[in-house]
């Protein structure tokens, strides 16, 4: 089962939210990566089996985190002002639709409405 670490862009509750329904998640903030750059997250996620999942836009960059490098990347693209509920059940859904495969060395980007994958290849 795929485990998720959820960077400090997006909610304190996401965590919480994604293991009350079944999910295997931490925030970056319990392992000691608060202010920490991308670079580092990534290597901690990779070096720990997490898959990462962070609203920041730079986790896109499959030059910079080739795919195939790492336990995935979900990238939530959700406007500034939705409501934190509504942004958790969001990711929620859209982690509930893949399997461990889809998100394994993966780019997985979700929002509202949809969720795009782009494959390893």
């Amino acid at each position: 089962m795929a485990r998720f670490l959820v960077d400090e862009d997006l909610p304190r509750s996401l965590a919480p939210w994604l293991n009350a329904a079944g999910l295997s998640a931490e925030d970056v903030r319990d392992r000691g990566l608060r202010g920490q750059p991308d670079d580092d997250v990534f290597r901690h996620a990779v070096a720990h089996g997490f898959a990462v999942v962070s609203g920041d836009l730079g986790f896109g960059n499959i030059v910079r985190f080739p795919l195939g490098t790492h336990h995935g990347i979900v990238v939530a693209r959700f406007p500034n002002d939705w409501p934190v509920g509504e942004l958790n059940a969001a990711i929620l859904a859209g982690l509930h639709g893949l399997t461990d495969e889809e998100i394994a060395g993966n780019l997985v980007v979700i929002e509202p409405g949809r969720v795009r994958l782009r494959r390893q290849p």
